[in-house]
């Protein structure tokens, strides 16, 4: 799980990184002693891939959030309004009480959590503050929804950011996309090199996974990066782990295990959870309805 270190930071530094934060990363919340932080981390990959197509966009950091140990974006649904509080999109093992247990929903939880919201050069223009958390879970996705205190209008009015929207289609392999991570201001581009039927990760799973391609190296700090289509410019999923060190359905190395179970290791590869079937799971002024017919959402 892409949980930021001040380890990460330290080397990063050590290698001449030069899109650090400006300041020292912060710990992370505290966790059980059985699920740590990753201890180690490779050097990102944070240019776009030689030879995209020249019809596809250029995303950026707008609409990205930092979040104190990740990172996160905010969200629109096709059917949100202006008016509509906004939303904001990160992964489970972000939420700050904790990582939630395997079969564990959590709905309408209290927070006042903040996040920075960044323009389009990665620039903090604003701390926006969450009212609860819409929903969060790490049973068969990973993912933390919070509700703000702000609309989208009040965003876009006061400070030009717009909120990216998720698509409510499933991705297709081979798209070109990009990881954009608010955490770390970086963006990591590569394409969507396949699903996995189940990745395996500790005490939990999650279901139809997306594998990225080598070139996507993320690192600590980009567990929540909203995974952009470089051709619609939505979000289609959201970043959250990658098989640090080879071994075997351990914390920090997810394994893929297929229909037939058998399972599959791949050192250096990192994943991400979809997230097409999140708006279906939200009627007007985005309020969580687990119980529409098109919701598959874990439920409590």
């Amino acid at each position: 799980m892409r949980k930021p270190l001040v380890a990460v930071l330290f080397a990063l530094v050590l290698a001449g990184a030069g899109a650090a934060p400006a300041v020292a990363a912060p710990a992370p919340h505290a966790v059980p002693a059985s699920h740590p932080a990753p201890a180690r981390v490779s050097a990102p990959a944070v240019t776009a891939e030689a030879g995209a197509a020249p019809t596809l966009k250029a995303v950026s950091l707008a609409g990205t959030v930092a979040l104190s140990n990740c990172s996160g974006s905010v969200i629109r649904f096709p059917n949100s309004a202006d008016t509509d509080p906004a939303l904001v999109l990160s992964n489970g093992h972000c939420l700050e009480t904790g990582f939630p247990d395997p079969g564990e929903v959590i709905v309408g939880q209290s927070s006042s959590r903040t996040f920075g919201l960044l323009n389009s050069a990665g620039t903090r223009v604003a701390t926006l503050r969450a009212s609860k958390v819409a929903y969060s879970t790490m049973t068969d996705t990973d993912i933390t929804i919070y509700q703000l205190t702000s609309t989208y209008a009040t965003i876009k009015n006061s400070y030009g950011i717009s909120a990216l929207t998720v698509q409510d289609t499933h991705p297709a392999a081979g798209t070109a996309i990009t990881v954009a991570s608010g955490y770390w201001k970086r963006l990591y581009s590569c394409s969507i090199d396949g699903f996995v039927y189940r990745l395996k990760e500790g005490d939990w799973t999650w279901k139809d996974s997306v594998r990225y391609t080598s070139a996507c190296q993320t690192i600590g700090g980009t567990s929540g990066s909203p995974v952009v289509d470089q051709s619609t410019g939505k979000v289609v999923a959201v970043n959250n782990t990658g098989n640090e060190d080879g071994e075997r359905c351990t914390v920090d190395n997810p394994c893929e295990v297929d229909a037939n179970g058998t399972v599959t290791v791949r050192q250096g590869i990192n994943y991400a959870e979809e997230t097409y079937q999140i708006p279906a799971c939200f009627t007007t002024r985005n309020k969580l309805d687990l119980s529409l017919g098109g919701c598959v959402l874990p439920k409590p």
